[in-house]
């Protein structure tokens, strides 16, 4: 028999020694009271206020009951605790952790907005305002890590890469795409690495109309972050890493006018029977060692090539020879071509500088966890502001995770940071001189979570 929706309780009578009554009527409760730590982070990073303040409000002064700034938290905030959907706000109006956040009374205070309020905002940022979006999000991740690292860095790696974000309905700018065989858009994220580090931080997100080729607004976007970059740290080389997309003559031409300013790039190239003549000595070097142990082989090389589209005579171009047996199945033949500016051997340029964008691919992921797919606005702009609210959440989620070193969560995907340090259960209590949050005594990961809280400078009690 199916329990009516306004049922509060239910007993199960045998399935336990005693009967035993479960009822939702503990008032003043959240099941987001780990959650305190992304409003922490963002204090830190002082994200969301400069973000709103790129926000024009258009709005009559007298009829405004939500702020920008309250709007623009309560989409942020909801992302990081997982909830992707304006309708969540339904559900979510007097939960007291997500009016806490809010700085609002958690259990006095106003409700939050509704699902059409935050519609409203959403569809109400025009290309002004995105645009200043983009560029704050930038510079408020740059400015971070030259105040961690003192603006001192030998090497920053820049990478971009496009991810496909499938469409559904009448939405602005979605095409089929081919490749993907799906109608879609195509956003495009950059992320920055210092030195040997191993996290590569989000700073960018570009969406881009479902046919976009993968250069499509490569140029401008590289433009403002390698001048970005170079002011927060004059003295670091800028190395440009991007996959085989990007490799149009455009794109390199620009990249070759910006060693003046210690920026090099190595980029993926597609293979052509030029290229595949110049390899003709290392492809039958690594089949020879292949016939000889009869197990895989891999050997690198390098080249002098030009384009006929390059105006540039000669690039440096890697090669890598592969040859890969499966049993059963015929040996695969693997050829790749990756043209660069670095000096160096091949085989550390393509293994342990290339081959190290790979991780880009967990990036991108984890910023689809944050609701980077979620682009189901009929608006191309309003779609827009939500990728980059996405993005905002996953800066404030990647803040947490650098916070967590030496934890079980110093490497932990964002969805794992939510699921174990966001979503605790907690009675909230309001006094006149402070918010109380009781959170269970035996919670099994509650030495993390007080490391991070301390890393974002919570005291004692």
């Amino acid at each position: 028999m199916s329990i009516p929706i306004k049922t509060q309780s239910v007993l199960f009578p045998e399935v336990f020694r005693k009967a035993l009554l479960a009822g939702f009527d503990e008032p003043h409760t959240s099941s987001d009271g780990g959650a305190v730590l992304v409003k922490a982070a963002d204090r830190r990073l002082g994200l969301t206020q400069r973000l709103a303040s790129c926000l024009r409000d258009w709005r009559q002064e007298g009829k405004v009951v939500h702020s920008l700034l309250d709007l623009l938290r309560q989409r942020i905030f909801g992302l990081a605790c997982g909830y992707e959907d304006c309708n969540d706000s339904a559900r979510l109006s007097d939960d007291p952790i997500q009016k806490l956040l809010l700085d609002r009374d958690p259990v006095d205070g106003d409700a939050l907005g509704s699902s059409p309020t935050l519609c409203r905002f959403e569809n109400s940022a025009d290309r002004v305002d995105l645009y200043r979006m983009g560029e704050t999000l930038a510079e408020t991740v740059v400015q971070r890590h030259r105040s961690r690292l003192n603006g001192k860095a030998k090497v920053i790696t820049l990478d971009l890469d496009p991810t496909d974000d499938t469409t559904h309905g009448a939405q602005q700018l979605s095409f089929f795409n081919g490749h993907y065989d799906s109608w879609c858009y195509l956003p495009m994220v950059a992320t920055v690495q210092f030195d040997k580090e191993s996290e590569m931080f989000a700073l960018a997100a570009v969406l881009r109309p479902g046919n976009a080729t993968a250069k499509v607004g490569a140029i401008g976007l590289l433009r403002r972050l390698l001048a970005l970059l170079r002011k927060a740290f004059p003295e670091a080389r800028i190395r440009v890493r991007l996959d085989g997309g990007y490799s149009a003559p455009e794109v390199l031409s620009f990249l070759d006018s910006q060693k003046k300013n210690k920026v090099d790039y190595i980029v993926g190239y597609a293979e052509n029977s030029v290229l595949l003549a110049k390899g003709v000595a290392t492809i039958d070097k690594a089949r020879k060692e292949f016939e000889e142990t009869g197990n895989k082989s891999t050997v690198y090389g390098e080249c002098q090539y030009a384009a006929k589209s390059w105006k540039k005579k000669e690039r440096r171009v890697i090669i890598k020879a592969e040859f890969i047996p499966y049993k059963g199945r015929e040996t695969k033949q693997n050829v790749r071509f990756v043209v660069t500016s670095l000096p160096g051997s091949p085989k550390h340029l393509y293994r342990r500088v290339y081959c190290g964008r790979g991780e880009m691919e967990n990036r991108l992921k984890e910023l689809k966890q944050m609701g980077l797919g979620r682009t189901s606005c009929s608006s191309f702009l309003a779609n827009q502001l939500r990728v980059l609210i996405s993005l905002a959440a996953y800066v404030l989620m990647q803040e947490v995770r650098f916070r967590a070193a030496g934890t079980m969560f110093a490497r932990a995907q964002v969805w794992i940071l939510r699921e174990k340090l966001f979503k605790v259960a907690v009675r909230v209590v309001s006094t006149a001189r402070r918010f109380i949050l009781h959170l269970p005594a035996d919670y099994p990961y509650k030495s993390g979570w007080l490391q991070i809280a301390s890393s974002l400078a919570a005291g004692t009690s």
